[in-house]
């Protein structure tokens, strides 16, 4: 089989997205020898068709490339409907858009209190500081853990998240087991004392049935153990990309400390630019013929969002920020169909509050030391050091 790119050659994003740029020109179905051998969708219009079509996609073998040597598999991203539903059925209930409100207050009072010691300093990394340590409350306050468990979170899941990065595996696995250990504490604690299903991610899953029966117990803690980490990968590279524009666009970083009604358009904008994720992978059912290569059932398949999100046949000057592009919606930073991002309205909502804290405790922040890009199946910065100005 030809390989049509390295993904292991640079982890510089902006190389990496000129690479992805050259494949959606002129080899929009391209194929990789690394990690076993894989396939990459560059094109808006095939990641958007492949996500809609989970009968030709199949999200039931990977989730991501490079894969989980272990082979695990927890609901809902490894199981395709029917299996599927029932679990991500119960963790949307828990996702709507009145409960994610009444959160707001709350991440407010912990985005400033974990952004203090780096104002105390005057510098500091945002992605390996406030980045891993914000998002662990989010999921604290999504899960209504006990304030305790979220240092222990941000500890347990960044070196899980730091080791799957190294393929270090004695490290992954005893941070995984760690986790595994919370999720089983949580779900003991709720089947004692349930909360409501609509503000409650375990007590929601322990009521859904599935024809009937109640849910296993072994995988309904292998989704709540997946929920502990889901939002500990992302946001710390999403927030790290965006802070590295902001310190190098001071204009728009002015103009967003000065008017923040203008964040939550500004986050649409980031996500589109900045999508973290390039690994996202399904597994071909059956024979796909696309662009004049052949697929062939059981190969995997990645959909570059992150290049997706960056084709010009959808979004014009792709590579630039514009702030309330008409088709914005059109971008696929949460993935499309069934196996969207659950999660994307408190996404949404943590990221802007982590901006919009930035913003007003600072009258300015610039790159403070070099940066460290993201490994494949992410992409971004993993490590950006900034200087911070106080107010006067």
């Amino acid at each position: 089989m030809t390989e049509d790119f390295d993904p292991t050659a640079t982890d510089h994003p902006e190389e990496a997205l000129a690479v992805y740029a050259q494949l959606r020109e002129r080899c929009p179905v391209a194929h990789s020898a690394a990690y076993g051998g894989f396939w990459a969708l560059t094109r808006h219009a095939d990641v958007a068709a492949a996500a809609s079509d989970p009968r030709t996609f199949i999200s039931s073998v990977r989730a991501v490339v490079p894969s989980d040597p272990r082979g695990l598999r927890r609901p809902p991203l490894n199981y395709d409907a029917p299996a599927h539903t029932p679990y991500r059925r119960a963790l949307d209930r828990t996702l709507q858009r009145s409960r994610i409100d009444r959160l707001a207050p709350r991440l407010r009072e912990h985005a400033a209190r974990e952004l203090a010691p780096m104002l105390a300093r005057g510098s500091g990394d945002v992605a390996q500081e406030f980045g891993a340590r914000f998002p662990a409350w989010v999921t604290t306050e999504w899960l209504n853990l006990s304030p305790a468990t979220a240092p222990v979170l941000a500890d347990t899941a960044t070196r899980w998240v730091q080791a799957w990065r190294r393929m270090d595996g004695p490290v992954v696995n005893a941070a995984s087991e760690a986790m595994y250990d919370m999720a089983r504490a949580l779900v003991a604690a709720r089947r004692e004392q349930p909360l409501p299903v609509e503000e409650d991610p375990a007590s929601s899953l322990l009521a859904e049935r599935h024809e009937g029966a109640p849910l296993e117990e072994e995988q309904l803690v292998g989704a709540l153990r997946q929920s502990l980490v889901v939002g500990m990968v992302a946001p710390p590279i999403l927030l790290g990309s965006v802070c590295v524009h902001l310190a190098r666009d001071r204009e728009l970083q002015d103009r967003l400390r000065a008017d923040p009604s203008l964040v939550p358009a500004a986050v649409e904008e980031f996500l589109r630019l900045y999508t973290p994720y390039r690994g996202f992978a399904r597994t071909v059912a059956h024979d796909v013929d696309l662009h004049g290569r052949r697929i062939s059932p059981g190969e995997p398949v990645t959909l570059v969002y992150a290049a997706a999100n960056r084709d010009p046949a959808v979004f014009p000057d792709p590579d630039a920020f514009v702030l309330d592009r008409p088709n914005i919606a059109a971008h696929l930073a949460f993935g499309r169909g069934r196996h969207h991002c659950a999660g994307m309205p408190l996404a949404r909502l943590a990221l802007a509050v982590a901006l919009e804290t930035l913003l007003a405790a600072t009258a300015g922040f610039v790159l403070d030391g070099p940066l460290e890009g993201a490994r494949m199946p992410e992409i971004g910065y993993v490590s950006v050091p900034l200087r911070f100005t106080p107010h006067p």
